[in-house]
């Protein structure tokens, strides 16, 4: 399925002219005062994973690969790497730490992952896009500072740094984004 280069989005899949499977990474359009508008989109071959950069007009017409979205639960990871069970079939696969990059901190167990599937084969893989997690150490709020103009930094319990409010403590749930483990609001349960 032919679509326009500014459509694309991380974690679709393409097939370029080389014949080979692409998935996205990294997708940015530019709209520079004069010229053209152009589609910058980082990518890794799926066969061997190579990393590669393509520009494109924004209206260049690019393959999209027809893919299976399906329904996974991650179960646990260990030294053959991750392990995944279709929620339908019950039929359980194994993703390699290369595949699941940076994702890999906010996987939990029994999380429900959406994953692209092209022949048979897992090709990319989708998180919710809001995680639960507590806060495990952050430096205590000075009371001189105001909610609106101060971040602090925090660590949270999948180990990854973010910024947070002053008013979250240590031991705090809070809510953060998957794609970059932004401070969303403090976690309601």
């Amino acid at each position: 399925m032919k679509v326009i280069a500014s459509s694309l989005r991380k974690g679709n899949i393409l097939e370029l002219d080389d014949g080979k499977l692409y998935v996205v990474l990294n997708a940015e359009s530019f709209h520079p005062g004069k010229g053209t508008p152009t589609t910058q989109i980082d990518m890794r071959r799926i066969s061997d994973g190579v990393k590669t950069a393509q520009r494109y007009k924004t209206t260049d017409q690019v393959e999209r690969a027809h893919v299976e979205e399906q329904d996974f639960q991650f179960l646990y990871q260990d030294g053959e790497g991750f392990h995944f069970m279709n929620s339908e079939t019950y039929d359980q696969i194994t993703l390699q730490a290369d595949m699941v990059g940076d994702q890999a901190p906010y996987l939990q167990p029994e999380m429900k992952v959406t994953m692209a599937v092209y022949d048979g084969l897992p090709v990319s893989m989708e998180l919710p896009q809001k995680v639960t997690l507590e806060v495990t150490e952050t430096e205590p709020s000075i009371k001189s500072q105001t909610a609106a103009s101060s971040y602090k930094p925090a660590t949270l319990s999948n180990g990854v740094r973010t910024m947070v409010p002053p008013f979250v403590s240590t031991g705090t749930r809070i809510v953060v984004m998957t794609a970059d483990g932004s401070y969303v609001e403090r976690a309601k349960d």
